[in-house]
């Protein structure tokens, strides 16, 4: 073999300089200088995405938005000023994805609250500190701040509902409003009191209204006016639900002191089948409201349901009461209800209309023995409030419903879950500076595409073989065409 000369290897490496000093050298070194930037950028953006909160980096593309906290949650979370602990109590490989998914964004929203995974088997000491011999579910939540400690079932999360219009139960997804309620009660130290008034054959509060009160973290307590002198001075707020028979004067000169010194009252009561339950009503009689025996018919079809008139569809009025249904549209409904005009010839106080009938409204005097939906001599014309806000000059306040009956359970299903949450919007507006944690549930039913076996193979072939083809061909032509164009003489 013949052995280069030296003239010819200097000739070749500075053939070899000269291109390092072309254009296409120097376009293509600025290229995969780009690409390397690229990937960098790319690779960081991958690392910081990892360690960011899920809630920064997942939306939420659920059609009942399963995972997107309320603004009561954000404000509760974000304003806690002492640490909180959240344990989530789950074996090893049985973690519920949508629960765990929550976690996460509880766990973005403030510096002050992290969420643990515990798992039983490896710690049971751990959680029987909080738990004791109770059964314990997996999946479950220990909330603690300090001293103070909560557990949530699993089956606290899951909950069960009644579709009264399909006749059948609905799983609901509650996993908001159970660790919202639980931290709610571990930062609180000083629970809001409820005193349930009894001694006049009041009914005993419906299953899910007493619910809603335990997670709303609300104490109840009861109270017979018959028994003690005063009004216990932590009582919060005075609850009278659904009274068969009326207080006697002493009593009801202990309520209306009571409220004239900054008590909050909230009264439901509507018909009975004596009449009127005179000594309580005459509680709205100083502010100008006049209660009217008998029952409520409506006679305009917008406003009744069921095709019974005395099932009320009533209007709305803004009101801090009302606000958060008007915005959602849910709408409550009042059944049996005793009709209030208010006149304004009252003093002491501000009357707000929270619930009116139409003006077709008219009260059957005839009561619990009306034999007929049509007006008739002796009836009393609408429209009527049934609802109404008394706040009393001196800083008490009333929240007034004139149906006993709204709040059963069965009333409660057909009107979605309304009549409860007007009635928890009432009781957080009397307790004050509070925010209502009773937050509504989320439907777990789904809407499915269904398709046939040909049509997802033909969508297997397309996203999977044709897509990606297509785009290799489409950078192969332009990388060609960059390559033609930098040959090119200038």
């Amino acid at each position: 073999m013949k052995k280069p000369s030296k003239a010819g290897f200097q000739a070749r490496l500075a053939s070899v300089k000269a291109s390092f000093r072309t254009r296409s050298f120097r376009v293509g070194g600025y290229s995969v200088f780009a690409v390397l930037i690229v990937a960098a950028i790319a690779v960081a953006a991958n690392v910081l995405a990892g360690a960011l909160p899920g809630g920064w980096t997942q939306y939420d593309l659920t059609a009942t938005q399963l995972f997107t906290l309320s603004d009561q949650t954000t404000r509760l979370v974000q304003d806690l000023d002492t640490g909180v602990e959240i344990y989530w109590v789950v074996q090893s490989g049985g973690e519920d994805d949508t629960l765990g998914t929550l976690l996460d964004r509880y766990d973005g929203l403030s510096d002050q609250l992290t969420v643990t995974k515990v798992d039983p088997d490896v710690s049971p000491t751990f959680v029987q500190q909080y738990v004791g011999d109770g059964t314990l579910t997996n999946n479950s939540l220990i909330v603690v701040c300090g001293e103070r400690s909560t557990y949530v079932s699993y089956n606290d999360i899951y909950v069960q509902s009644a579709d009264m219009y399909s006749y059948s139960y609905t799983t609901d997804f509650d996993g908001e409003g159970a660790i919202t309620s639980a931290i709610d009660y571990v930062v609180t130290e000083d629970l809001p009191q409820l005193y349930v008034l009894e001694g006049h054959g009041e009914a005993e509060l419906p299953s899910t209204f007493a619910d809603q009160i335990e997670k709303d973290n609300i104490e109840t307590n009861t109270l017979s006016l018959l028994t003690v002198d005063a009004i216990p001075e932590e009582a919060d707020c005075i609850l009278i639900y659904a009274p068969s028979s009326d207080i006697s004067t002493e009593e009801r000169d202990m309520l209306a002191d009571y409220v004239s010194g900054g008590g909050k009252l909230l009264v439901m009561a509507g018909p009975v089948e004596d009449g009127i339950l005179e000594n309580l009503y005459s509680l709205l009689s100083g502010y100008g409201v006049e209660a009217h025996e008998g029952i409520v018919v409506e006679a305009d079809r917008e406003h009744y349901a069921f095709q019974a008139p005395y099932v009320l569809l009533p209007d709305m009025a803004s009101h801090d009461i009302t606000d958060s249904l008007i915005e959602e549209n849910y709408f409550p409904i009042l059944p049996i209800s005793l009709g209030l005009t208010v006149t304004g010839e009252g003093s002491g106080g501000t009357v707000t209309e929270l619930l009116t009938t139409s003006d077709a409204a008219f009260s059957k005097a005839a009561g619990y023995d009306l034999s007929t939906y049509e007006k008739e001599e002796g009836d009393i014309d609408g429209p009527f409030a049934v609802a109404v806000s008394v706040e009393d000059d001196g800083g008490g306040q009333m929240v007034w419903f004139t149906s006993s009956v709204f709040l059963e359970d069965v009333y409660n299903a057909y009107s979605s879950g309304s009549n409860g949450d007007l009635a928890m919007n009432a009781l957080s507006d009397l307790i004050g500076e509070r925010e209502a944690m009773a937050i509504r549930s989320k439907s777990l039913n789904y809407n499915y595409l269904t398709i046939s076996a040909s049509t997802s193979a033909l969508l297997q072939t397309v996203m999977i073989g044709v897509c990606p083809l297509l785009f290799l061909g489409v950078g192969i032509a332009v990388i060609l065409r960059r390559r033609r164009n930098q040959n090119e003489p200038c």
